[in-house]
């Protein structure tokens, strides 16, 4: 059983951030089963349609996001549909959802109506903003999150446009932030025996992750500029080009520009100047460019191996061929297999949290619309073949 193996979690997520949340709490082990309307929920549909990234209609959003799930098909716009989610309420440990901010409480399945139907349960709502302050109703992606939080005005080339980061971090962020309010409120359940709610926004997560910079900026007032891939201190500190990929070398420190200038016998790089760092900072374009005409002469391997033995910190940039070959990550066992329904399997990213005392993530595969919803019903509500029968065929399970 999974750490989380006694956690059962109601999933009313959809797109990104709030199924990324649920994701990794079912890849802990809590059993997650995902609340769909009877047309299912729109993640499905996501590259639903691509020849390269979709398998029986469904894309690789969902395919990623929906493993270790159950599928409940349910229409909570019923009555009686909404009366058999109380009854789920009262079983479950914890409801989540994404929804706009306000959706909740119309739909009836905020936490003060939540609460009426187990004084423990526990609810997460992830919103771009956050459920109070003046801009709690402004609708937010990812991209709104990653603009408004700050980090994309220190994001690209020094003089350049802003940039997003590659990777989803205003949604992602969100999801990971949710993971860590719903653990504490789990462990402080068994304090004070009640739940609560749990209001993250896509905002605040962004805020957060500026972390010493904002320090910085709010002791100085000094707006921190977009340094690329450099560093505001440390020089040579960046990405260069070799004859085959991009090498990031990251000498923080006299000690290691010291160990690299030797490396490189360069009689520039060896200058008495440029022992310490304010010099270096100073003459840092010209200090890139030496080093960049080096690393130019020979394969990203060689200048790794090379970095490697004068124990200079030392990177490749790798796309994702390189990385999920990387041995490391193989050893890691963050490349796994995750079996499909009609019998195939596909490789996604792992699980990162590695527990010694817990057994390593398993992997079942992502619902079907409904799958189990018979089977949730069935062994959560007690109701009968009879009973479960008679929902499917007014529509309101499905």
């Amino acid at each position: 059983m999974g750490a989380l193996g006694d956690i059962t979690i109601l999933d009313l997520t959809h797109m990104l951030s709030g199924p990324y949340c649920t994701q990794l709490l079912a890849d802990l082990g809590a059993r997650t089963i995902k609340v769909e309307p009877p047309q299912g929920e729109a993640t499905r549909k996501l590259l639903a349609d691509s020849d390269l990234y979709s398998i029986d209609g469904d894309g690789a959003y969902f395919l990623t996001l929906c493993r270790n799930k159950q599928s409940l098909c349910l229409d909570l716009k019923s009555p009686q549909g909404k009366a058999l989610f109380y009854e789920l309420v009262k079983k479950a440990d914890v409801v989540v959802n994404n929804f706009a901010e306000g959706v909740p409480k119309r739909l009836a399945i905020d936490f003060d109506n939540l609460k009426q139907h187990n004084p423990k349960i526990i609810t997460c709502s992830i919103t771009g903003f956050g459920e109070t302050g003046p801009e709690k109703n402004r609708p937010a992606f990812d991209l709104v999150a990653q603009g408004m939080g700050g980090g994309m005005s220190i994001t690209g080339e020094e003089g350049g446009d802003p940039l997003r980061a590659g990777i989803p971090i205003g949604d992602l962020g969100g999801g990971m932030f949710a993971v860590m309010g719903i653990l504490a409120a789990l462990h402080a359940r068994k304090t004070t025996g009640i739940g609560q709610h749990i209001d993250i926004s896509m905002q605040d997560c962004q805020i957060s992750m500026l972390n010493y910079m904002a320090t910085m900026y709010l002791m100085s007032g000094t707006q921190p500029p977009a340094v690329g891939n450099s560093h505001f201190v440390h020089v040579p500190y960046g990405t260069f080009k070799t004859k085959t990929r991009h090498l990031i070398i990251a000498c923080m420190g006299d000690a290691f520009y010291g160990k690299l200038a030797q490396l490189l016998n360069d009689p520039d790089l060896l200058d008495e100047r440029f022992r310490h760092q304010p010099a270096r900072w100073e003459q840092r374009h010209f200090i890139n460019e030496r080093v960049q005409s080096h690393f130019a002469t020979e394969s990203c391997e060689y200048w790794l191996q090379q970095l490697k033995e004068h124990r200079i910190p030392a990177a490749p940039v790798n796309d994702f061929e390189h990385a999920f070959q990387d041995p490391q990550v193989l050893h890691r066992n963050m490349k796994v297999t995750v079996p499909l329904s009609n019998g195939q399997s596909i490789n996604q990213p792992g699980n990162p949290i590695k527990l010694s005392n817990t057994a390593e993530s398993q992997f079942t595969a992502p619902p079907k619309l409904g799958e189990h919803s018979h089977r949730v019903l069935k062994e959560l509500l007690e109701l009968s073949d009879d009973q479960i029968a008679h929902y499917q065929q007014s529509g309101i399970v499905a």
